[in-house]
């Protein structure tokens, strides 16, 4: 999924407010956690969900993984994928999503961890032969959250325009409107 914003409405903090406040009622309701694996956004995305009350019940925790390293020795991302791909890549994106959903797991929610990841580049300028605004998100979903059978990770796309701060700020929106979206998918 390849998407353009306008970083200035996607970074509404209302919007990200409701979106978040949205999930997680979706994930208690239905008894999931949320565990996320930040790069580029560095903590944004868990303060999304801790500024709603009561994200507590459901929000476990969010691993900084900003190294290149640390995504490798914390969450399990292949070594050799991010020496030949670095970091902004989706496969990348994927395996710190399922890596933060094995790390967050605690024995009395059972496989009921959706984990979350970002990477990208906020910015001002490209890495290497990846532009600014280019990132990648991921979501791994357990069996039951919206139409998901079984555990499923993907990474999604995001072409983003704007600042660092608003490039940042519209991978939150993104990913926590993607969230919204598949858990939807249950409701209709």
């Amino acid at each position: 999924m390849i998407e353009s914003l306008n970083q200035t409405a996607a970074a509404n903090q209302s919007q990200c407010d409701e979106l978040a406040a949205a999930v997680l009622a979706y994930c208690e309701t239905n008894r999931f956690k949320i565990a996320a694996a930040e790069s580029l956004t560095g903590g944004l995305l868990a303060d999304a969900f801790v500024r709603v009350p009561g994200a507590s019940k459901v929000f476990l925790g969010s691993a900084v993984t900003y190294d290149i390293r640390a995504k490798a020795s914390i969450l399990g991302v292949d070594a050799e994928l991010l020496r030949r791909e670095g970091a902004v890549h989706p496969e990348v994106a994927r395996q710190m999503a399922f890596g933060t959903a094995r790390l967050y797991r605690q024995q009395e929610d059972g496989d009921r961890v959706v984990g979350l990841s970002t990477t990208g580049v906020a910015g001002p300028g490209p890495d290497g032969d990846k532009p600014a605004g280019l990132a990648y998100v991921g979501c791994s979903l357990p069996s039951g959250f919206g139409s998901v059978r079984s555990r499923r990770t993907e990474a999604f796309e995001l072409r983003l325009q704007g600042d660092r701060e608003s490039v940042r700020r519209g991978v939150v929106y993104c990913i926590l409107q993607k969230l919204r979206e598949l858990s939807a998918d249950s409701q209709e």
